[in-house]
């Protein structure tokens, strides 16, 4: 008996749906190579691993920038926590690109949760890095320890060589009290200055440079008791005296205004905090995505411990 026209139709399209399957099951199986699965996964692992490796470059050359004590330096690690930060970045584009055609939708939740992470945390270095290069804090105690220091040991000796000459004066205790007041409150002030630079708050600056108006008050008092004094208004050791506490006014004027940018402080503030934060939310991202993508079922491949020897 041959068949109708509609048995021949209906062969035929049972014909084409089991060709069509078995290109499925064939492309399928292509596409499931578990020797291609393996390198792509080497692939990603690998762009992650070298992502959390040049994280780590760029959070210590950024912490060796804030401690760096030269401009030179500061910059130079600057330079290199920025080119770590850029790898980072170019590194996370390549894999991103990766995960778009072969990843889990996991793992691109992850990628994502780093990208938004890592945007943070280049903001973060921007800000931070811009302070540490100035190194305000640190030039403020160079001149405090340096030139200021100086000024008002050279204000005081010529202090100490006037009251000498002085001893048989009849205005000797005059002389001798004026310029133990100038000599005891420069000493004061000068000891304001380095809790000044090293200060954070600016409201506790306000209050330290209260204290110091004060003592330069006194300074000046004094200076201006001698010179009424008689035979004393042109005394050389006067004038030096006088001539070094201006040097020393100035000097402090200078290391005041890089106290109040402090930028060491501040950028130290920002790496042990904020900093802090940000990488560990990166870090952890890039821990749970090198997880996510060693996880991933292949066949023919075991995952876990080595079975224990019987």
């Amino acid at each position: 008996m041959k068949p109708g026209i509609k048995d021949l139709l209906w062969m035929a399209a049972g014909a084409l749906v089991l060709l069509i399957c078995m290109l499925g099951v064939f492309h399928f199986q292509e596409d499931q190579n578990p020797a291609a699965q393996l390198a792509m996964r080497a692939r990603r692992v690998d762009l992650v691993g070298r992502m959390q490796l040049d994280l780590a470059s760029a959070s210590e050359a950024e912490k060796s920038a804030v401690l760096a004590i030269t401009d030179q330096d500061s910059q130079a690690l600057a330079d290199q926590a920025r080119a770590a930060s850029a790898r980072v970045e170019k590194e996370r584009h390549e894999l991103a690109g990766l995960l778009a055609v072969g990843g889990t939708q996991g793992e691109r939740e992850l990628s994502a949760q780093f990208a938004t992470a890592f945007a943070e945390f280049q903001r973060v270095d921007d800000e931070l890095l811009t302070l540490a290069v100035k190194n305000t804090n640190v030039k403020a105690y160079a001149l405090t320890f340096g030139p200021v220091a100086t000024a008002v040991k050279e204000m005081n000796a010529a202090l100490d060589r006037l009251v000498a000459a002085n001893t048989d004066s009849p205005t000797a205790t005059k002389v001798t009290l004026f310029a133990l007041a100038a000599e005891t409150s420069s000493l004061r002030l000068q000891t304001l200055l380095p809790p000044h630079i090293a200060e954070e708050d600016d409201k506790k600056m306000d209050a330290l440079e209260a204290v110091m108006a004060t003592e330069d008050a006194q300074v000046r008092k004094s200076l201006d008791g001698l010179a009424a004094l008689p035979n004393l208004g042109k005394d050389p050791e006067l004038t030096n005296a006088v001539t070094r506490y201006a040097e020393f006014s100035r000097l402090k004027t200078q290391v005041l205004a890089l106290s109040r940018e402090n930028t060491n402080v501040r950028s130290l503030s920002i790496s042990l905090n904020e900093k802090r934060r940000v990488m560990l939310v990166c870090q952890d991202a890039l821990d749970a995505l090198h997880k996510a993508i060693l996880a991933e079922p292949i066949a023919g491949t075991t995952y876990g411990p080595p079975a224990k020897p019987r």
